[in-house]
């Protein structure tokens, strides 16, 4: 099976040779996570970094059934953000199938994790500069803290909760704890 990968770029050129690099390292990703439909790779040259050293971003993204995992890694050469992109996300593999594995024991197999998109908030501007939809998949709370810890994401997670039949939004406080809100319609 080939793996598909995505390639984007932003503010910089894609060689012949970044897009083969890029294509034969990520496309070996399918050898430590077997249930992987596609791959993102986003790419690019931030101009205004505070350090040199951070100015090449490399983003991966894998999807797969039930799942999303992200990492993102800067350096001074896009060919080194890639590789330290690549260990993050094999580094973060093992972790999913280890919690997956372990989680299986007690867990119904219809339950699955919710694929979730990052939400980008704009506090400067009251204007909805971007908008993102989602599929929302029932799943537990401690479901929901492996998918937030998954993904990456530091603040908060959005997911249907199965136990309450409801939308809450998980959220990390400042002593390191999660949070946990319940809305209610009035």
């Amino acid at each position: 099976m080939t793996l598909q990968v995505e390639v984007y770029t932003r503010n910089m050129e894609l060689s012949d040779h970044i897009g083969e690099y890029v294509n034969k390292k990520v496309g070996k990703l399918d050898r430590y996570l077997s249930n992987i439909d596609h791959v993102r790779v986003d790419l690019a040259h931030v101009k205004a970094a505070r350090n040199a050293n951070d100015r090449h971003t490399a983003q991966i993204t894998v999807r797969g059934r039930g799942f999303i995992l992200r990492t993102e890694e800067s350096a001074d050469t896009i060919l080194a953000a890639l590789d330290l992109a690549l260990e993050k996300m094999q580094r973060r593999i093992e972790r999913y199938k280890g919690k997956r594995g372990r989680r299986r024991l007690d867990v119904r197999p219809e339950e699955e994790t919710a694929p979730l998109e990052e939400i980008e908030e704009i506090e400067e501007e009251p204007i909805i500069a971007r908008r993102k939809r989602f599929t929302l998949v029932p799943m537990t709370e401690a479901e929901a803290i492996e998918q937030m810890q998954l993904l990456g994401h530091d603040n908060f997670f959005i997911f249907y909760n199965a136990n309450t039949d409801g939308i809450n939004v998980l959220y990390r406080r400042r002593d390191g704890a999660y949070g946990l809100i319940e809305p209610e319609v009035g």
